[in-house]
């Protein structure tokens, strides 16, 4: 009977890497009944000429499908301004060849509402594009949203400028994506660029593959807060043939924040997320943990390439927060372009509130990096918040690479294994203490 349990555990793990689509039918069958009909949005009187505002239009359109019982809204070629929309359950995206749906900077045009966003609730602008309950989404092409991102920084560091204690959402900018509540949802093709705030934003969602798409900023321009996809508080998300150019965390993983955290019934653990064949140009790391996250656990990255400034792992270890995170696994990662930091393990104080409360414990373990081949910037660093943190079980193994700083810095106490690993030509040795 135990043998049986393992071998059906083990059969779904294996189809959870493979697409979306095929998983649900496998396991718990068809969620939402899908339609092959196809509508255009200029057939239903959107103007691609990038000066019309289309929401109402494009909305109009999205409705209309749902209540006909569901299918395709398609963007043709073109450029089609427009504030938020939401995507009904039935009602899918393609975006052809050439179009662009592109984010008014008017905040006017994305009305506040309760909304997730660092770990919470709270009132704020809805995405460009959002979906809530779409079960079976299907959001795929070769077109383009573009969040007409540059306003909205210069915004935000305007306000930084006047008041240099200003926080990411004291000035309110738009998502390119938010999907929520969904089952079986399939992102493929597309580009993401110059969002005014994150990108991809996936809340609570299970059984995801975003595949081929390209999240992208400019280069030598500061763009806050512009996280490539923030993967908060789901299960079974496959990501990979991605790009990423970013002037934050590429991938991130997200839950909730605070003393409390680990209490948070709409914050569940982030878990079993594959990441393989991406490449990476600009961005915090391949994947970061935090900076708001409670429990994160069995993470694998795999068949990437870095060719910038960007670091392999990043353990945001937050002072107020009980975090878990572990069983993180990394291999094959081809480093180029000289910037690469492997690990940085380190405290996360950016923004912090213990309110009131005892400082909680913190755990990072059963960590693995495997097969990295490159040029890089260093080695990292190992480190938690004092009398919190316990990190334990890391492995470095069949590593070799040219680094400009070759040391690991890491605190007395943890638990590392060195397993052939050669730096600038010689085998590495941890130092005494």
């Amino acid at each position: 009977m135990r043998s049986d349990r393992r071998n059906r555990r083990r059969e779904f793990l294996k189809l959870a890497g493979a697409s979306a689509a095929a998983t649900m039918l496998a396991l718990i069958g068809p969620l939402a009944a899908q339609t092959s009909r196809r509508v255009s949005a200029v057939s239903a009187g959107a103007t691609g000429d990038g000066v019309a505002l289309n929401t109402a239009k494009i909305q109009a359109a999205i409705d209309k499908l749902a209540a006909s019982g569901g299918g395709t809204l398609v963007l043709p070629q073109g450029v089609f301004l427009s504030g938020a929309i939401f995507l009904k359950p039935g009602v899918n995206l393609h975006l052809e060849p050439g179009a662009v749906l592109k984010g008014s900077t008017n905040t006017a045009d994305y009305p506040k509402r309760m909304t997730r966003v660092e770990g919470h609730f709270e009132e704020w602008l809805p995405a460009l594009l959002n979906a809530d309950g779409c079960h079976g989404l299907r959001i795929t092409g070769s077109g383009t949203l573009d969040g007409s991102g540059a306003p909205f920084w210069k915004a935000f560091w305007d306000a930084r400028a006047k008041d240099n204690k200003t926080k990411n959402l004291d000035v309110p900018r738009p998502r390119l994506a938010l999907i929520e509540n969904s089952k079986d949802v399939q992102l493929s093709g597309l580009t993401f660029k110059d969002s005014g705030f994150w990108n991809l934003h996936m809340y609570r969602c299970q059984h995801v593959l975003i595949e081929n798409m390209s999240f992208q900023v400019p280069d030598n321009q500061r763009c806050p807060s512009t996280d490539g996809t923030d993967i908060d508080s789901c299960q079974y998300v496959t990501i990979r043939g991605c790009s990423y150019r970013v002037d934050d965390d590429c991938v991130c993983l997200k839950g909730s924040k605070g003393p409390a955290a680990m209490d948070d019934k709409d914050s569940p653990a982030v878990e079993h997320i594959r990441i393989e064949n991406c490449t990476y140009y600009r961005g915090g790391g391949i994947v970061t943990l935090g900076s708001e996250a409670t429990i994160v656990r069995d993470v694998v990255v795999e068949n990437c390439t870095i060719k910038g400034k960007v670091n392999v792992l990043r353990l945001k270890l937050r002072p107020d927060t009980p975090q878990l995170y572990e069983d993180v696994h990394l291999r094959n990662i081809t480093l180029e372009g000289g910037g690469a930091q492997i690990v940085n393990c380190a405290p996360w104080k950016q923004y912090f509130d213990l309110q009131g409360a005892a400082p909680p414990k913190s755990t990072v373990r059963n960590v693995t990096f495997e097969n990295i081949k490159g040029h890089g910037s260093a080695f990292g660093q190992l480190a938690g918040n004092a009398g919190q943190s316990t990190i334990s079980d890391i492995t470095f193994k069949d590593i070799d690479v040219q680094l400009d700083s070759p040391k690991l810095m890491a605190e007395r106490g943890i638990n590392i294994a060195i397993q052939n690993v050669v730096i600038n030509g010689k085998p590495y040795e941890m130092a005494p203490g």
